[in-house]
């Protein structure tokens, strides 16, 4: 699991317990203007993962760390697929974050108010 939260401009991500290892990685940082957005899709997670670069991918079980998609690299953390969202991203080294989260609709709420105009 992951936890999201946003700090002076900066989407941060830290990946929770032993997904860390899993993930082999255990902090994102990303400016929110390079955030296009956020939505809960559950179904994500049944969709080709593409070709595992770095982590773990044990299916029906977890599918952690960056993976290979169409050309893009996709980093995921994701155990429970009913807590998954998914972050579009641009100008970064992964075009998306696929990850489990505690509340997926408050942290997608957290991600449009983030990056909503003063």
């Amino acid at each position: 699991m992951a936890r999201v939260s946003v700090t002076d401009g900066t989407l941060v991500v830290e990946v929770e317990g032993i997904d860390k290892i899993w993930a082999l990685k255990s902090r994102l940082e990303i400016p929110l203007a390079n955030v296009r957005g956020a939505t809960i899709d559950p179904g994500m997670v049944h969709e080709s993962k593409g070709i595992k670069l770095l982590g773990t991918h044990m299916p029906g079980l977890i599918t952690a760390g960056t993976f290979r998609s169409h050309g893009d690299r996709v980093f995921w953390d994701v155990k429970n697929p009913a807590g998954a969202i998914v972050i579009e991203l641009a100008d970064e080294n992964y075009t998306r974050l696929i990850l489990e989260v505690a509340d997926p609709r408050a942290t997608v709420r957290l991600i449009e108010e983030a990056k909503r105009p003063v």
